[in-house]
């Protein structure tokens, strides 16, 4: 079984690669960032990707986009993400795109080598490796209304923002810093699920999820 590796860390990066190797997997590639970890996935072409979450340059979901990718552009190539978090925006369009193929388990919940060598067998075989951390997550986030993780002061910034205040206004009518406004809001959009996009104004889209309440 041919496998790439996509992890930062110098040491847990070759900790996988000899304990994969010693496990009787073909390492073809092992890289630090998810761009190398694209071309290496073209240029192998194998049996599964696995891949941390957090790389860089800026360690926050530039692994779990990339597993994306490879869902979409090479559907043969089974992925399963190893992270210390779950990142639940991603996380659901990566277990959405094909329920094959793919997994998702948590560094520190891995209790036993064997256990962990067995679900990438599976998961390459077609199957699936969902760590029950991360499923009782995603259960939750979709029970709960994206608006309910807003805190106050948000939600009265987002009203702001629904009633046409600039950032500038929004300064102005709750005496605050401009910097504490940009934080506001960049905390509502993440807490609403509105990922930067090239097609679509996260601030209008907030605010019409404001307005449907």
């Amino acid at each position: 079984m041919r496998i790439v590796i996509a992890e930062d860390s110098v040491l847990l990066r070759a900790g996988l690669t000899k304990l994969l190797a010693d496990g009787g997997f073909d390492v073809v590639d092992a890289v630090a960032d998810a761009e190398q970890l694209l071309r290496a996935v073209a240029e192998h072409r194998p049996d599964l990707a696995l891949i941390d979450v957090r790389m860089p340059p800026t360690h926050t979901d530039e692994g779990i986009r990339a597993a994306l990718v490879i869902r979409n552009q090479f559907p043969a190539v089974a992925v399963l993400v190893l992270s210390q978090y779950v990142e639940e925006r991603y996380a659901t369009d990566l277990l959405s795109v094909r329920t094959s193929g793919v997994g998702y388990l948590l560094k520190d919940r891995v209790a036993h080598v064997s256990d962990f060598l067995a679900a990438l067998r599976r998961v390459a075989a077609g199957g699936t490796a969902l760590d029950p951390e991360v499923v009782a997550q995603l259960l939750v986030r979709h029970r709960q209304d994206p608006m309910d993780r807003l805190t106050p002061r948000e939600l009265e910034v987002l009203r702001l923002m629904a009633e046409g205040r600039s950032n500038h206004g929004i300064v102005d009518t709750l005496k605050v810093s401009h910097s504490a406004v940009e934080k506001y809001i960049t905390s509502i959009l993440s807490k609403l699920d509105l990922p930067p996009t090239d097609t679509d104004h996260r601030r209008v889209l907030a605010v019409l999820r404001f307005l449907r309440i």
